[in-house]
């Protein structure tokens, strides 16, 4: 294919300045630094000028006018940054899982596997942590499947006012897990007497004593589950969604052909619906498990730092910040990283040989 480079003064007057004010700057904030309002801000300073620095490099490559080279360009500070702040951490972490490192300074020294065989053989705490995360795994995912499946069956009955019910359902979504996660800590207080809260005040005030519970308060494992409660309330909506998505986009022709075989609206959703609906619950399995294998701001704003609540990624931050047992903390992180990939990688996969096939 034929290049053609096509000379524009203004543009090359504009790229020009570009590339030589972004060279001005960062050696000015290399040689004087840049503080504003007593804070060192040298590192952004230098980010900044280097991003108007590669600005008057895509004004020169655009002319050109190869969309391919450009889009390369475009692409490139991304997949630096990626490879840089990403996969090249992720190798960092692995090394330091490797060596003895405890303590504020660093001590690279090679001990192989040794993180790792005591967290998986000789450390009851992290015994408990995966305990409690495939409780909580297993009830999520279970809880949000089923009522999002419901939800959506529900809304594709044509309700009126559907469009209302759908935000109301996803409303959820928009808040951060550690802002429902104090909402819910005290609706959810396990306290009795005078500092009875929550669900717990209204049951007493009902007269159902009997109902009262002390929820994620409860001795394990089933503390653990009740903290699935609130995760459930935030994104079911999302599972709702995909089913919702996933049922609309079966040809009504379809549910009609059933109908003329007799078939009743049970038994289309139950023999033709919801097996069409198995590439939508696998995508939702491999979300939604994704997000419970790394919980942490969630759990952290139910319990604090109660143990009988403790996951791998509370694990990890009080090791590696409270205890500086560097080296242990990313063993931790690393494991927790291969729990993630055993369920999103075969995933992707499969996806991408089904999209090369087509």
């Amino acid at each position: 294919m034929s290049r053609t480079f096509e000379f524009r003064l203004p543009r090359f007057l504009l790229a020009f300045a570009l590339i030589a004010l972004g060279l001005a700057f960062i050696s000015i904030f290399e040689s004087q630094g840049l503080t504003i309002a007593g804070k060192n801000f040298t590192s952004i300073g230098i980010l900044i000028s280097g991003l108007v620095f590669y600005s008057g490099i895509l004004v020169i490559v655009a002319m050109f006018e190869d969309e391919r080279i450009l889009s390369i360009a475009m692409l490139l500070p991304s997949i630096v940054a990626v490879g840089i702040f990403v996969y090249g951490f992720i190798g960092w972490s692995m090394r330091v899982s490797f060596s003895k490192w405890k303590g504020l300074n660093p001590d690279y020294t090679w001990v192989g596997l040794q993180q790792y065989t005591n967290l998986l053989f000789h450390d009851p705490r992290f015994r408990i942590d995966i305990r409690n995360t495939v409780v909580f795994t297993v009830g999520f995912i279970a809880a949000c499947l089923i009522l999002g499946l419901a939800l959506a069956i529900l809304l594709d009955q044509k309700l009126k006012g559907e469009a209302l019910f759908r935000g109301i359902f996803l409303f959820p979504m928009s808040i951060s897990f550690i802002a429902s996660g104090v909402v819910w800590a005290w609706l959810m207080n396990p306290a009795t007497g005078s500092r009875t809260t929550g669900i717990n005040l209204i049951f007493k005030n009902l007269g159902l004593d009997f109902l009262i519970s002390s929820w994620h308060g409860t001795p394990p494992p089933w503390g653990m589950a009740y903290t699935v409660i609130p995760a459930v309330w935030q994104l079911s909506g999302f599972a709702m969604a995909l089913y919702l998505g996933g049922i609309r986009s079966i040809s009504e022709e379809i549910r009609e052909a059933a109908r003329v075989d007799g078939a009743t609206e049970f038994e289309i959703y139950r023999y033709v619906i919801l097996p069409m609906l198995r590439p939508v619950t696998l995508s939702a399995v491999i979300i939604l498990g994704h997000m419970s294998l790394k919980i942490f701001d969630l759990i952290v704003a139910l319990g604090r730092k109660d143990q009988r609540l403790d996951v791998p990624g509370i694990y990890m931050w009080t090791t590696t910040f409270d205890g500086t047992n560097y080296a242990q903390g990313a063993a931790i992180g690393i494991l927790m990283l291969v729990s993630v990939a055993i369920l999103v990688v075969p995933y992707l996969v499969t996806s991408m040989r089904s999209e090369a096939e087509i």
